[in-house]
């Protein structure tokens, strides 16, 4: 079996990472694959934001529920160190299907690397709030972006999940 199919193969969401930070050179080889990922056009019209200051990951991580009315009681990323944000032009009509492709290149690079990751969900409300557009402003990010989603990324704590079984009857062959 070849690299890239044993790492889409291999890649599952994880839920259980340790504090320990990933190195540099990882977290750039997985923005570099999110930047490689095809786009419509290849307008390349998403950015990732790379939070990997604990202060604002954790308001992030408190934020994430926030928006949506829940209750902060737990972490939505899972103790992940590194929090990458995909967010799209928000003029591109293509902005979620090329943020998703950003997401899924980080996904598997994060696989190839030995380190797990997630999709976490509420980017696109986060980035709503008058905060935090004050937050892209803050950073010098111009433009109106809408959140596509959170890739948390660190080392895996504890046992890879096992992949579910595939339901069958998904594949219609047209010869």
């Amino acid at each position: 079996m070849n690299a890239v199919m044993e790492c889409i193969l291999k890649r599952r969401s994880i839920r259980n990472f340790k504090a320990q930070m990933p190195k540099k050179e990882d977290i750039d080889q997985i923005i570099e694959a999110g930047l490689y990922a095809p786009s419509g056009h290849g307008a390349q019209s998403t950015i990732i934001l790379a939070v990997t200051n604990k202060e604002l990951r954790d308001r992030i991580s408190k934020d994430n529920y926030r928006v949506v009315g829940r209750e902060v009681n737990t972490d939505p990323f899972y103790g992940a160190p590194v929090i990458l944000i995909v967010l799209a032009d928000r003029s591109s009509s293509n902005r979620a299907y090329d943020g998703s492709v950003v997401m899924e290149n980080m996904m598997l690079a994060a696989t190839s690397l030995g380190l797990g990751s997630i999709w976490i969900n509420r980017a696109r409300e986060e980035f709503e709030t008058e905060e935090y557009r004050q937050l892209l402003k803050d950073l010098g990010i111009e433009g109106e972006w809408e959140g596509v989603g959170h890739c948390a990324v660190g080392y895996i704590e504890g046992e890879v999940p096992q992949a579910a079984p595939r339901k069958p009857g998904r594949v219609y062959y047209v010869e």
